[in-house]
């Protein structure tokens, strides 16, 4: 173990290793190239290849707008500037297939850039389930107000797998006499809700909708 993780006494928590940042860097590579492969079973190699770079650069803008954080909680709860809107657009534009791995896939670009790891199955909740739920946006690609009732969704799919974590990992940091779940409910609503709320008011402008919709018909030409 201590080849991929070595634990830190001090915060109770792991810290990755080179060789642990190698085998996420070899699993995000593998994601990006299911994203392709999806494409392709298409019987179009032209937009797999197109889908992989829209993916990835809706990656690589979820994590630099999530390094713009307005509130920085403890935990790695932050309001960032839209991050989870990429990440969500990528659902929204491929279907559920191409949106669940591309959320999976930001997760795991998320565990490498700030990892707060305590257990396996914390970092699973926390990292590739939570922020893979963003990509249940997909499921609403092709219907009337799909993009905010997917956002919605998605975002609701990353808090919960966020409460589930919380509140079997960190219910030790409710207040005293605190019921834990409420706590976590509370504590994850925190950051979320806001930037959720930001950016439905920004998909409400109907210039920024108007250009999400050119996009989409953009990418399935």
């Amino acid at each position: 173990m201590s080849a991929f993780l070595i634990h830190d006494a001090t915060n109770s928590e792991y810290l990755l290793q080179p060789l642990g940042y190698v085998c996420l860097a070899v699993l995000l590579l593998a994601l990006l190239a299911c994203i392709f492969f999806f494409g392709r079973r298409r019987g179009e190699r032209k937009i797999g290849t197109k889908e992989l770079m829209f993916c990835a650069m809706a990656i690589a803008l979820s994590t630099v707008t999530s390094f713009i954080k307005f509130v920085n909680l403890p935990f790695g709860g932050s309001v960032t500037l839209f991050s989870m809107l990429f990440v969500s657009l990528t659902g929204y534009f491929y279907g559920p297939k191409t949106g669940l791995t591309a959320g999976v896939a930001y997760g795991v670009l998320q565990l490498i850039t700030g990892p707060y790891i305590y257990a396996p199955l914390q970092v699973l909740l926390d990292y590739p389930l939570a922020f893979g739920a963003l990509g249940l946006s997909g499921f609403f690609h092709n219907r009337k107000h799909g993009l905010m009732t997917g956002y919605a969704v998605g975002v609701i799919g990353r808090y919960l797998f966020h409460v589930i974590s919380g509140y079997i990992f960190f219910a030790e940091y409710a207040p005293e006499g605190m019921n834990p779940l409420l706590y976590t409910l509370g504590y994850n609503l925190t950051y979320i809700l806001p930037e959720f709320l930001l950016t439905v008011i920004l998909l409400a402008v109907p210039a920024v909708g108007d250009a999400v919709g050119l996009v989409k018909r953009q990418t399935a030409s």
